[in-house]
C-alpha cells in the first residue's frame, strides 16, 4: 500500500509541476486544465493519510499540496468578507450565462427571473439558440425592452448588456476590432466576444467588459484523431486573441472598469493570472469558502464566471442559483465607484 501511495504521489507532484509550467502556455495543456481545482486539494490530502503522513510518499503528497494549493478554487476572503448590506446608492450587477437565452424554458419565467434581480446593470451571454450543432439568431431585444423600461442597451452577437445608467459609448475589444460597421449575426458571433460599454454613474465613468471567452473544449471530436488536435490548438488561439484583446483595452482605459461574464477558465488556469495581478476579484466580497457557478450534471466543482474590478469597491458577491434556466449560476453583486 505505501509503495503504491508512494508511486502515486510521485506521479501526482508531477503533475502539479507541470502545471505550473504549462497552463496558460501551452495548447495541449487545455485538457488537464479542465480537472475540478478541488483536485489539487482532495488527491494530496487522500495519498496522505494513505501513506499515513509517514515516509518518502508523505513528503511528495505534502509537496505538491504545498504547490497546488493555490490553485485548489478555495477563497480564503470569505472568512473577512462583509456581511452586511451595501450602502445606499450601491450599483447592482447582474452578470450571467442564459444558456441559449430562453430556447428550452418559459420566456415569462425566463424574464421574471431577470426582472426579481432588480439589478442596474445587466451582463448577459448566450443571447442566441442552439439548432443542429450551430448557434441561431434570436430577435428578442424588444421582448428585453418591454421588460426593462427605461433602461439603456447594448448587443452585438451573443452579449448583450442593459443599464440604468446611460451608455455613453459602446466599444469592441479584442478580435471583434476588425468587424465592418453592419457585420453579419454570425460574424459578430464568431469575433465577438468582449463587448465594452462605458457607463456615467454620477460624474464617473465604469468601463463595462461583458466576456464570453470561447470554450476549450471539443464536444463530438475523437481524441484519437488529428482533428480533434487541431481543433483544440485552434481554440487555444482563439482564447488568447480575446484575453490579449481584453488585457490591451483595460491598459490603454483609465477609467474605472468592471469586467465580468463567462471566462470558460478556473481559477487554477493560466490564462486568468494576469486579470488576478491586474485587477481585483469580486471573490474578495464572496462569503462562500469554495464557490462554484458551473454544473456537470449534479456536480458545481467549476467556477468559470468570474468578476474582475478596478477602481471600484465590491460590497457584496453571490452566485445565485438559475432556477433551472441554466447550467451557470449567476453572478450577483453590489458595487461603488471608489
Amino acid at each position: 500500500m505505501r509503495k503504491a501511495a508512494g508511486v502515486a504521489s510521485a506521479g501526482w507532484l508531477g503533475f502539479v509541476i507541470l502545471h505550473h509550467l504549462l497552463t496558460g502556455r501551452f495548447w495541449l495543456w487545455l485538457i488537464p486544465d479542465m480537472i475540478p481545482p478541488a483536485l489539487y486539494l482532495a488527491i494530496p490530502v487522500t495519498l496522505l493519510a494513505a501513506a499515513r503522513c509517514r515516509g518518502r510518499a508523505a513528503l511528495l503528497a505534502a509537496g505538491s499540496l504545498l504547490l497546488g494549493a493555490a490553485h485548489g478554487g478555495l477563497n480564503p476572503a470569505a472568512l473577512t468578507a462583509p456581511d452586511g448590506p451595501p450602502p445606499p446608492g450601491a450599483v447592482r450587477v447582474f452578470s450571467w450565462n442564459t444558456e441559449y437565452w430562453h430556447q428550452d424554458d418559459d420566456p415569462r419565467a425566463f424574464y421574471r427571473f431577470l426582472t426579481d434581480q432588480h439589478a442596474d446593470v445587466y451582463v448577459l451571454q448566450e443571447y442566441l439558440n442552439w439548432v443542429g450543432d450551430r448557434p441561431r439568431e434570436v430577435d428578442d431585444l424588444a421582448a428585453l425592452r418591454r421588460a426593462f423600461p427605461g433602461y439603456h442597451l447594448a448587443a452585438e452577437g451573443e452579449l448583450v448588456t442593459l443599464s440604468r445608467h446611460p451608455i455613453t459609448a459602446v466599444r469592441r475589444v479584442g478580435p471583434a476590432v476588425a468587424l465592418g460597421p453592419r457585420p453579419s449575426w454570425q460574424a459578430a458571433f464568431d469575433l465577438a466576444k468582449i463587448l465594452r460599454t462605458d457607463l456615467r454613474i454620477g460624474a464617473s465613468t465604469l468601463s463595462v467588459y461583458n466576456v464570453h471567452i470561447p470554450a476549450q473544449y471539443v464536444l463530438n471530436e475523437n481524441p484519437l484523431t488529428s482533428r480533434f488536435y487541431t481543433e483544440l490548438r485552434g481554440r487555444d488561439e482563439r482564447r488568447a486573441a480575446q484575453f490579449g484583446g481584453l488585457l490591451a483595452d483595460l491598459a490603454a482605459t483609465p477609467s474605472a472598469a468592471l469586467v465580468s461574464g463567462d471566462f470558460n477558465s478556473t481559477g487554477a488556469m493560466g490564462e486568468l493570472r494576469p486579470l488576478f495581478d491586474r485587477l481585483t476579484s469580486a471573490n474578495i466580497a464572496n462569503r462562500s469558502i469554495y464557490p462554484t457557478s458551473w454544473y456537470a450534471g449534479v456536480l458545481p466543482l467549476w467556477q468559470l464566471d468570474w468578476t474582475f474590478t478596478r477602481g471600484v469597491t465590491v460590497h457584496t458577491s453571490e452566485l445565485p442559483d438559475p432556477r433551472g434556466l441554466s447550467d451557470h449560476r449567476a453572478q450577483s453583486l453590489a458595487i461603488s465607484l471608489a
